[in-house]
């Protein structure tokens, strides 16, 4: 006899919204894509570098490392949205058990997620704001890329990052003890369940 379906007896209309989580399948499928994209940009990136490693300076070295960490960082950023969203807001992904499976995934949900990849832009801020102070150093010479009104603006919305993501943490951090006082109140709510007196 095979098991009734989860969804049996569920009302049409509840089906339809409940399916319709389906829709943000090609939105991951998409990020794939673009995961692809940025492999390709990685190993153009250090294809350039090896051609140009004897000619280049300690300085151009490190800018293009950085431009490689920066592309690892944005890449890390999008299997997180990709594994954690997808397992978040569309269906299970069912790799209990799977060696390979990442230790994050097991006890993620729209908070912790949003936490992480709000550590992740931070991240990828710090990457750039790192390669302009190296540049830094021809600000107002010809042909740079930088001002120094460039390079304020740039530190003061890294800072908001950096705020925001603190803001975030508080935030979730203040819902999840909101919900596990709530939880320990039903625990330890008293039975209504009356005893059977006892025969003399």
């Amino acid at each position: 006899m095979t098991p009734p379906r989860p969804t049996a007896g569920m009302p049409p209309l509840s089906l339809l919204i409940f399916g319709s989580r389906w829709l943000q399948l090609p939105l991951y499928l998409g990020l794939i894509v673009a995961q692809v994209v940025y492999v390709l940009l990685f190993m153009k990136e250090l294809w350039h570098l090896i051609l140009h490693s004897v000619d280049f300076t300690e300085q151009q070295i490190m800018l293009v490392v950085l431009g490689l960490i920066d592309v690892v960082m944005i890449s890390n950023l999008l299997i997180m949205v990709i594994v954690g969203g997808y397992e978040t807001f569309v269906s299970r992904l069912k790799l209990q058990g799977h060696p390979d499976e990442p230790e994050w995934l097991s006890h993620v949900n729209a908070g912790v997620l949003k936490v992480k990849l709000a550590m992740a832009i931070i991240g990828i801020s710090s990457i750039h704001l790192l390669r302009t102070f190296i540049e830094a150093g021809s600000l107002g010479a010809e042909g740079s890329r930088y001002t120094e009104s460039g390079v304020l603006w740039q530190t003061v919305i890294h800072c908001v990052f950096i705020l925001s993501a603190i803001g975030i943490a508080a935030v979730d951090k203040m819902t999840q003890g909101i919900g596990d006082r709530h939880h320990g109140r039903t625990l330890s709510k008293p039975s209504t369940l009356t005893q059977a007196p006892e025969a003399d």
